[in-house]
């Protein structure tokens, strides 16, 4: 099986939009039409229902998804196993457009001797075990008050990212200059693609417990673009974004990013590495995070019990 064409179909898959994943991929648009094409001509079955929105995984490929992870997170243990001296710094965010990602690239900037490759695996086990086994230097991941680390693995609180509350201009809070978790309980609050298990589907449980909020992930997720859609449009729906990473909507959407106060819901970043790992670069990038998010315990901020 072609691991282009599967890495192209996984990534289209998390970004529910060919261009993104092109972008993403650093292709054009027609040549990942092409590796899916090809895939699907391969395995004799249709992965995606192509809209005007987006792409849609099919029932065979959500069927294929985890097998498809599987067989890339095996194609770095292979390449690991066989370039123990490798260069590049290889880090592992949730996405590329996340307080992780600019983090990321504030470093590069600073530090661009560093030769960087930039990874998004799914959750924080198969990103734990991708440092355990050296096939990634590093992870950013909320860990869970309970979570255990394995053996040898060490890791430091680096960002609490303040969350806030996106809605339309039609929405009962779009006046609101600032707002309370509090005064989110009746809302609807639609984050699309929280998946099961996932540790970022841990932290909105506990938020939406702690609150009385209702949160949900209904639909399919047509990716960043549909999301602000659906969100500019509706009198009922809002949703959740990082203070960080920079949202792009046409002025015709008027959407209103309003602070949440009192307390403030945080989503906390940590690194993960492994603590005989010796490659330069990490201790680079520990530095570089220890200096310029310079965590320190914030008690105006909510980051979820047992944090």
């Amino acid at each position: 099986m072609d691991l282009d064409a599967v890495r192209t179909f996984v990534t289209a898959a998390d970004s529910g939009r060919f261009l993104e994943a092109a972008v993403d991929l650093a292709v054009t648009q027609q040549a990942v039409s092409k590796r899916i094409a090809a895939l699907e001509r391969e395995l004799g079955v249709r992965l995606f229902t192509r809209t005007a929105r987006g792409a849609q995984l099919t029932i065979d490929g959500q069927a294929l998804l985890p097998h498809a992870r599987a067989l890339l997170q095996a194609e770095e243990k292979a390449l690991a196993s066989v370039r123990p001296g490798r260069r590049a710094l290889r880090v592992d965010v949730v996405a590329m457009r996340s307080a992780p990602g600019s983090l990321l690239r504030g470093f590069h900037e600073t530090q661009p001797d560093v030769e960087l490759d930039v990874l998004t695996l799914f959750d924080a086990d198969s990103a734990i075990a991708a440092v355990c086994s050296g096939a990634v230097d590093a992870t950013f991941r909320y860990l869970a008050g309970e979570r255990r680390l394995p053996a040898g693995v060490e890791a430091a609180r680096v960002l609490d990212e303040p969350l806030d509350l996106l809605v339309g201009p039609r929405h009962a809070l779009a006046s609101a200059r600032v707002a309370s978790p509090a005064q989110l309980a009746g809302h609807r609050i639609w984050i699309p693609g929280i998946a099961p298990g996932a540790e970022w589907a841990v932290y909105y449980e506990r938020l939406a417990a702690e609150f009385g909020l209702s949160i949900d992930s209904l639909g399919p997720n047509f990716g960043t673009d549909h999301l602000l859609d659906v969100v500019a449009g509706s009198s009922d729906v809002a949703t959740l974004v990082g203070e960080k990473p920079r949202l792009a909507w046409s002025a015709g959407h008027d959407l209103r990013r309003i602070p949440l106060r009192e307390p403030t819901p945080a989503y906390p970043h940590s690194l993960v590495w492994r603590s005989d790992n010796p490659h330069p670069g990490l201790a680079g990038l520990r530095a570089y995070l220890a200096k310029s998010a310079g965590w320190v315990e914030d008690r105006r901020l909510w980051t979820a019990a047992g944090d």
